[in-house]
């Protein structure tokens, strides 16, 4: 019996595959449980189009994340805080600070997650922090942290 995997099955295959299976596991198990149809020729070509469309749409993301890796990595974003001796920061500036200022001033949002500052930011100077906007796709912010 074909069938074509809506969804993952392990030890199977992936969703969108077509695997030929014992009549009994496809009738009793995956036809049941919703994780596969008969591959019949109108469902196959209802698969191909419902991938080549995902796959539309993750290179549509993928473009757009290149974009916005371009512009962080032109963007400087400037922190003004009171420092105390030895330029040591009253706080420190985290990810969460970094996140808020890019949405004011150059208005993208970025989840603070995805910001990769190991350790809070806790003298003054220039810093190099790394975005990871999707998977494959990360770029380089500068922050630069100055006294009062």
């Amino acid at each position: 019996m074909k069938v074509l995997l809506l969804q993952d099955v392990e030890h199977l295959g992936k969703a969108g595959e077509i695997k030929d299976v014992s009549g009994g596991f496809g009738r009793n198990y995956l036809l049941p449980k919703g994780f596969a149809v008969l591959a019949t020729k109108s469902q196959v070509k209802q698969a191909e189009e419902r991938l080549a469309a995902q796959r539309r749409k993750a290179e549509a993301a993928r473009k757009e994340a290149e974009a916005l890796a371009a512009r962080l990595a032109e963007l400087t974003l400037t922190f003004t805080v009171k420092v105390g001796e030895q330029d040591r920061l009253y706080g420190s500036v985290t990810n969460a600070d970094i996140a808020a200022k890019l949405h004011e001033v150059a208005g993208i949002e970025i989840d603070r997650r995805k910001i990769g500052l190991e350790d809070p930011i806790k003298r003054t100077g220039e810093y190099e922090v790394p975005v990871e906007l999707m998977s494959g796709v990360s770029s380089t912010l500068k922050v630069v942290v100055v006294g009062e």
